[in-house]
């Protein structure tokens, strides 16, 4: 799935399927397109604990981490 990471404030990260940066929580913003990425269950990526961001992204269209520490739930309440 190619994924793009955009970076908010601080350490905050969100990785989702859409470029669009409407989608992603205000409280976080301004957010900047960091990087784009292809990301594979099962397979490793740096910094990332990759089935974990997936699992997330079909549950809420997002996965969000504070210093690579899962926050999603936080982050969209």
């Amino acid at each position: 799935m190619q994924v793009h990471v955009f970076r908010g404030v601080g350490r905050i990260f969100a990785f989702t399927e859409s470029s669009n940066i409407d989608t992603l929580p205000a409280r976080y913003s301004p957010w900047t397109l960091f990087k784009t990425i292809e990301v594979v269950r099962g397979q490793a990526q740096p910094g990332l604990n990759v089935d974990e961001c997936l699992d997330d992204i079909v549950r809420h269209g997002i996965h969000v981490t504070d210093a690579h520490v899962r926050i999603t739930e936080r982050a969209i309440c």
